[in-house]
């Protein structure tokens, strides 16, 4: 098995893990980092686990659903009021779980479909990484 990774850098969004009980409970922002691996058996004519020059529907749906978004847990119990009081203000995306570790897992689920289409199942993603301002980081990883 081969591998190749690309990362998208600098993305501003904003989250909150509600039920933390320090300043995570407030809405607060980050330039995240998102660090795709890349895995295939056979590389493709030119060489390449993917060819990272055709990859632009990951990019398109980063910035369609997280760039300058707000990121909220599914179970956010502020969550419907905020939307209700400052929706024109926000761009919403609601996942199980809003942090480093969910979001990794969450866009595994997202993204490893869309480059199995792609490719036509020749490549996949093998992990993802997620970076909070390049401090912290968690990644989620599946055996293939």
């Amino acid at each position: 098995m081969l591998t190749c990774k690309k990362s998208y850098r600098d993305i501003p969004f904003a989250h909150r893990q509600h039920l933390h009980d320090g300043h995570c409970a407030l809405i607060h922002g980050h330039n995240w980092t998102i660090t795709l691996t890349f895995a295939c058996r056979e590389v493709d004519a030119n060489g390449f686990v993917v060819d990272f020059g055709k990859l632009g529907y990951l990019k398109d749906w980063i910035n369609k659903h997280l760039d300058h978004a707000c990121l909220f847990n599914e179970d956010d119990t502020a969550k419907d009021q905020l939307l209700a009081d400052y929706g024109e203000l926000l761009k919403p995306y609601i996942l199980p779980n809003c942090s480093c570790e969910g979001l990794a897992h969450h866009l595994y689920g997202k993204f490893n479909p869309m480059v199995r289409e792609a490719t036509e199942g020749r490549a996949w993603i093998v992990a993802v990484e997620i970076e909070e301002d390049s401090k912290n980081s968690a990644a989620y990883e599946q055996a293939e």
